[in-house]
This record gives C-alpha cells, sequence and structure tokens, in this order.
C-alpha cells in the first residue's frame, strides 16, 4: 500500500481550490505532475485566450436536453467539481462557453445522448455540466476527434435512484492535447458509471473524481487505453467515501505498443470515519507489446474506519504470457493471429461492459487496426 502525504498532514487529503494560483506552476517536483511530461503542457500553466475551434454534433432523445450556455451561471456550477489542480483550476475560472445537458427526473432514455466534439484548430477551455434527475436512468457517449487542445472539466450531478453511464472517447488526431478532469457527485441510491477509451492523440491526461451526496450509491470507473510511440496517456482517479453504505470499484487496462508508449495510471480511494458499510476495490492491468514501453501504476488506499464490507486494491505489469501464444500457435494460429487474440480477450471484459453495442466494435476494431490486423483477413471461427 502506497500513501500519498500531503500538507495537510492526512496521506490522501486533497488540496482543492477555484482559484487558479492558490496552485504551483506544475514540476516534477510535485507529487500530481511527477510522471507527466510537462515540457509538452506548458501552454496551458498560464492563462490564455481560447482561440480554439471544435464543431460539435449532439444526438439526443426524448427526455434529455442539450443547450449551450456560460456555464458560470448555472446554479449546478462547481457542485460536483472541486479542481484539485492548476489546469482544471483555470479552466473553470475561463470557460465562457460548455454545454448544460439534463435529463428529466424519472425517464428512462430509450437510446444514449452522444455528444461528438471535433477539434480543427487552436485552443479551448470547456466546461460541461450534466444532471440527472432522480431516478432516471441514461447513457452518454462523448466522442472527441480532429486536432483538439483543451483543458476541460465536465461535472456530473446524479440524482437520488439516477443511474448514468457515461462513455468518454478520446480518438483525437495526432499533436492533440487533452487535459480533462471528470467529476461525479452521485445521489443517495443512485449509480454512476464512467468508461475512459483512450486510443489516440499526443498527450490525454484525465482526472476523475466521484463523491457520494447519500447512501447506497455506487460508482464504477473503467478504462481502456492502447499507447503507441510518442504518445502519453495518463488517468489519475479520486475516489472519496464520506457516507455510508457506498460502492465503488475501478478497473483500468492499458497496452502499449512503442519504444517511446508510456500510460500512468494512479488510483486514490479514501475511506473516511463516517463511511461505514463501504465496499471498494480497485485494479489496473498494463501490457507491454514492445521493449521500451512504459506504465507506471500506483494504487493507493486510505482506510480511516474499521467498519466496512471491503476494500482491497492490486496492479500488474507484464509482457505476453508465452503459454497462450504456445498454445495458440500449437493449434494452428499464426503468431500474428495469435498476439491478436490475446490482446482482444486482454481489453474484452472491459469493453463489453459499455454497453452500446456498437460503440464496443468500433472500439475492438481500432485496437486491432492498431496492432496492424485488417477485418478482411480475419480467419473464420
Amino acid at each position: 500500500m502506497t500513501a500519498l502525504l500531503k500538507s495537510t498532514g492526512s496521506p490522501a487529503e486533497r488540496f482543492t481550490s477555484r482559484n487558479p494560483d492558490e496552485f504551483p506552476v506544475p514540476s516534477s517536483a510535485q507529487e500530481d505532475w511527477r510522471f507527466t511530461p510537462l515540457a509538452r503542457l506548458r501552454e496551458f500553466f498560464e492563462p490564455f485566450e481560447p482561440d480554439g475551434v471544435i464543431e460539435g454534433d449532439e444526438s439526443v432523445p426524448a427526455g434529455a436536453h442539450v443547450e449551450v450556455v456560460d456555464p458560470r451561471t448555472l446554479d449546478a456550477f462547481g457542485t460536483a467539481l472541486k479542481p484539485a489542480d492548476r489546469v482544471s483550476a483555470l479552466a473553470m475560472a475561463h470557460a465562457s462557453k460548455g454545454l448544460h445537458v439534463t435529463v428529466d427526473a424519472g425517464v428512462e432514455l430509450d437510446a444514449p445522448i452522444v455528444l461528438t466534439r471535433t477539434g480543427i484548430s487552436g485552443r479551448s477551455y470547456t466546461h460541461h455540466v450534466v444532471e440527472v434527475g432522480a431516478n432516471a436512468k441514461a447513457t452518454m457517449v462523448i466522442d472527441h476527434r480532429g486536432l483538439i487542445k483543451v483543458a476541460a472539466n465536465i461535472e456530473f450531478v446524479i440524482g437520488d435512484g439516477a443511474s448514468l453511464n457515461v462513455v468518454a472517447v478520446n480518438g483525437a488526431d495526432d499533436g492533440s492535447v487533452q487535459l480533462s478532469s471528470y467529476a461525479a457527485l452521485v445521489g443517495r441510491d443512485a449509480t454512476f458509471r464512467h468508461t475512459n477509451i483512450t486510443l489516440s492523440g499526443s498527450v490525454v491526461r484525465i482526472v476523475p473524481t466521484v463523491r457520494y451526496a447519500g447512501p447506497g450509491g455506487s460508482a464504477e470507473f473503467l478504462g481502456v487505453s492502447f499507447a503507441g510511440d510518442g504518445q502519453h496517456f495518463e488517468s489519475r482517479l479520486s475516489v472519496d467515501h464520506a457516507v455510508p453504505n457506498c460502492t465503488s470499484n475501478v478497473l483500468y487496462k492499458n497496452a502499449l505498443l512503442g519504444d517511446s508508449a508510456r500510460t500512468v495510471w494512479i488510483g486514490d480511494v479514501r475511506i473516511r470515519p463516517t463511511a461505514t458499510g463501504t465496499s471498494t476495490y480497485e485494479m489496473n492491468r498494463n501490457l507491454l507489446l514492445s521493449d521500451g514501453a512504459r506504465a507506471d501504476s500506483v494504487p493507493n488506499l486510505e482506510i480511516e474506519t474499521g467498519e466496512i464490507a471491503g476494500a482491497g486494491h492490486a496492479s500488474t505489469t507484464g509482457r505476453f504470457d508465452d503459454l497462450q501464444l504456445f498454445y495458440l500457435q500449437s493449434r494452428g494460429i499464426p503468431e500474428d493471429e495469435a498476439r491478436r487474440l490475446v490482446v482482444r480477450g486482454f481489453f474484452a471484459d472491459v469493453v463489453e461492459r459499455i454497453g452500446v453495442p456498437d460503440l464496443e466494435q468500433r472500439i475492438m476494431t481500432a485496437i486491432e487496426a492498431r496492432l496492424g490486423f485488417t477485418p478482411e483477413l480475419e480467419i473464420s471461427e
């Protein structure tokens, strides 16, 4: 178990503020930034005049509503998000445009809300607020494409008894930089699932967090990333259990192909003295497909009460299982095809939980394309 020592004296306490000036400029000496390629991000560490062009497209089923607003005018602004780093605080202070997504109380959407964002040029700040009414049920897909350079915040406020399934797809072009904070406030007996898919872009750094507004809340964080040469994909999760009888589960899987491929996964879970009955588990698995690739993995668990249902964490990093490859090849499957099957199996249990069949197929096809596989050559089963 690894504990992060903060200035507050608590191993798991995070400093948060809406004021960017209360955060130092990021440096490698700071725990929150020590794995990050800072030289590639310095343009985001000071305020800038946004000049980004991002085209948007929405598919919104009945019972949901999407409008472009100044997020700072919304009552729910800042309800879920408490910025934990300078970039997030800068985005909160300077984002004058964002989406306000609402789902009516009591409805069950018959199709996902799909928000497609295609970057054209420039740098942007964005701040989106998503509110799901009590006892509603919704799925949301956030699809990032094109050339994107953005510091972004997305808040999810989930009403009592509601369920929200969010899938964020980071498929931006080479040269893109995405620095995104996702924050959820989960109501009593509500359910939140966040799946992050990162398959392209130059630097993608996400900071998902969850807090609970009442007992019985459930949160699940899932992640899939496939990093190649020159790509840096970083995930820093924080789960704060402060109320009784809530659950959280984390499963992130990364594959790396290329001698300069890099992934970072940090998982912080805190169970406060008031969070009796908590059940939590976090797992990160990393598959190295080439020499030189590097995966950093740091699970952190701080338990401040003995009255919990269960808590644990695990992390593994390794190469191909030679026995698996031998078994497949011994049955006449060529080596390249055997490797594809192993990678497909590695990711399958996460991808299959997305709950949007077309998107699941798209992701698996993209993963196989990274391995040099073309569907036309697929062997019959």
